[in-house]
C-alpha cells in the first residue's frame, strides 16, 4: 500500500473526507494553449499595419497631393497581395515549418513599412506599402492561425480559431489610437515607423517559443486519442498550393464559401477598414474620434468572434454565416443615416452591432472548409481568404474612385449592404457534408 493509500485510508478512518495529492495546474494544461497563446501575441504584434492605411489618405494628400483613388490602389494592392499569398503561405508552412515562415514575413512587413519615410513618389507608396507589406502580410493571414489550429487542436476548434481570429482586432485596439495621435500630432512618419518596430519586435518571441507541431515535443494534439506523427516536409509548395486549388475549384461548397468571403472582405477590410475614418472625417468628426470608433469596433470584435467561434463547435456553421451577414448588410444600409460630426448614440450603437459581427463569419468558413476538404483545408482557406482579400481590394480602390467622383460615400455602404444580403442567401445553399460531425446541431 502507498503512502498516498495509507493516509487516505487513515482519513476515512477517522470520518474526514480524504484529501486528493496537489497537481500542478500549469503541469495539467497541455502545451497546445502555449503555442495558440504566442499565436495570439504574434498576430497582435503584427495587427499594426492593418491599422495604417485609413488614416494615410488625407496626410499623403496634404505632403504629396496624391488622391484618395491614388492611396487607395496601394491599399488595394495590399490587400490584394494578403489573400493571394495566403494559399501558398500555408504551403511553405507545411514544407518549412510555421515558425520559420512566420519570422520572415514579420521581417519583410518591417522592412516595407520602415522604407515608406523616404517615400517621394507614388509609385514607391505601391512597392512599399503594396507589394512588400501585402506579401510579408499575406504570410500572416488567418491560414497562418487555420495551420496552427488543425495541428494543434482536436477538441475546441472552433472555440480557438475564434479567439486567434480576434488577435487582429486586439492589435487594432491597441495600435489604432496609438497611431492616430501619431498621424495627427507628428505627420504619418513616426507611425509608419512604430509599425515597422512593431513587426520586428514580435520575431524573436515566434522563433524561441513557437513550435511547428505536437510531435516535436512528443505530445498529441489537445483532444486527440493517439499520437499524431509529424508528417513529412511537403516538397513543391507552389505546386501543391496550385493542386489543391485545382481540385476545390471543381466543388460547389468552394466557389460558396470564396463568394461569401469575397463579400465578407469587401464589407470589413476593404470597406470600414479602409475608408471608415475618412468619411467620418468628410461629416468633419476628428480623425483621432473616428479612429478611436474604429478601435471600438475592435473591442467588440474580439467578443463577437470568441462567441462565434463557440457557436460553430454548437450550431450549424452556415446558418451562423447566414446571420451573421445579414444583419452585417443592415448595419451597414444605415450608416450613411448616423455619421455626423461628433460621437452620438445612434453611431455608437452602429459600432457596437457591427463589431460583434466584424470578423465573426472566419470560424465558420474555417469550418466548412474542414468539413469539406479535410488535410488540405488550411491552404483551401487560404484560397477563400484570397477571394476575402480580393473583395477587400476592389472596394478599398472603388470606395476611393467613388469618393473622388461624386464627393462622398454613400453609394458604397448601400451597395455594400446589398452585397451581404446576396452572401447571406449564399451561405444557406452551402450543401452539408454527407455525415454531419458528432455533436453538431443542424
Amino acid at each position: 500500500m502507498t503512502q498516498t493509500t495509507e493516509a487516505a485510508a487513515e482519513a476515512s478512518r477517522a470520518g474526514k473526507k480524504p484529501t486528493r495529492p496537489r497537481r500542478s495546474r500549469m503541469m495539467s494544461l497541455h502545451r497546445a494553449w502555449f503555442v495558440a497563446a504566442v499565436t495570439f501575441v504574434t498576430i497582435i504584434g503584427a495587427a499594426a499595419f492593418r491599422s495604417l492605411p485609413g488614416l494615410l489618405f488625407d496626410p499623403l494628400n496634404e505632403d504629396f497631393g496624391w488622391s484618395r483613388g491614388t492611396v487607395g490602389a496601394a491599399v488595394s494592392v495590399n490587400l490584394a497581395l494578403y489573400g493571394l499569398t495566403a494559399p501558398f503561405a500555408a504551403a511553405l508552412m507545411d514544407r518549412f515549418g510555421i515558425r520559420r515562415v512566420v519570422a520572415v514575413a514579420l521581417t519583410i512587413i518591417s522592412i516595407g513599412s520602415g522604407l515608406t519615410v523616404w517615400m517621394t513618389a507614388a509609385w514607391q507608396l505601391l512597392l512599399c506599402w503594396g507589394l512588400l507589406v501585402g506579401l510579408g502580410s499575406g504570410s500572416m493571414a488567418l491560414a497562418f492561425a487555420a495551420t496552427v489550429t488543425n495541428r494543434w487542436f482536436t477538441e475546441r476548434r472552433g472555440l480557438v480559431t475564434g479567439i486567434l481570429t480576434a488577435a487582429s482586432a486586439s492589435g487594432q485596439l491597441i495600435f489604432l489610437p496609438v497611431l492616430s495621435w501619431m498621424v495627427e500630432t507628428h505627420s504619418w512618419r513616426p507611425a509608419a515607423v512604430t509599425v515597422s518596430l512593431a513587426a520586428l519586435a514580435v520575431v524573436p518571441f515566434v522563433w524561441l517559443l513557437l513550435r511547428d507541431h505536437p510531435a516535436d515535443v512528443g505530445l498529441k494534439p489537445y483532444g486527440a486519442k493517439e499520437f499524431v506523427p509529424k508528417p513529412e516536409p511537403v516538397p513543391g509548395a507552389a505546386r501543391r498550393a496550385v493542386t489543391v486549388l485545382w481540385k476545390a475549384a471543381r466543388t460547389g461548397p468552394f466557389w460558396l464559401l470564396a463568394g461569401t468571403f469575397a463579400i465578407c472582405g469587401a464589407s470589413t477590410n476593404g470597406l470600414i477598414q479602409t475608408h471608415f475614418v475618412p468619411a467620418a472625417h468628410d461629416h468633419h468628426m476628428p480623425v483621432t474620434a473616428a479612429a478611436s470608433l474604429l478601435a471600438v469596433i475592435g473591442v467588440f470584435d474580439v467578443v463577437g468572434t470568441i462567441a462565434s467561434g463557440w457557436f460553430t463547435d454548437r450550431f450549424e456553421p452556415r446558418r451562423l454565416l447566414a446571420v451573421y451577414y445579414a444583419l452585417r448588410g443592415i448595419s451597414l444600409l444605415f450608416l450613411p443615416m448616423v455619421l455626423a460630426p461628433s460621437v452620438h448614440p445612434p453611431m455608437l450603437f452602429f459600432i457596437v452591432f457591427y463589431g460583434l459581427d466584424w470578423v465573426a463569419t472566419v470560424p465558420p468558413t474555417v469550418a466548412l472548409c474542414r468539413e469539406h476538404f479535410g488535410d488540405d483545408s488550411a491552404i483551401v482557406f487560404g484560397w477563400v481568404l484570397a477571394a476575402h482579400q480580393v473583395g477587400a481590394a476592389l472596394v478599398a480602390f472603388l470606395g476611393g474612385v467613388v469618393r473622388d467622383v461624386f464627393g462622398e460615400y454613400d453609394m458604397v455602404w448601400y451597395a455594400s449592404g446589398a452585397l451581404c444580403a446576396a452572401a447571406a442567401l449564399m451561405a444557406l445553399v452551402i450543401r452539408r457534408p454527407v455525415v454531419a460531425p458528432a455533436g453538431m446541431a443542424v
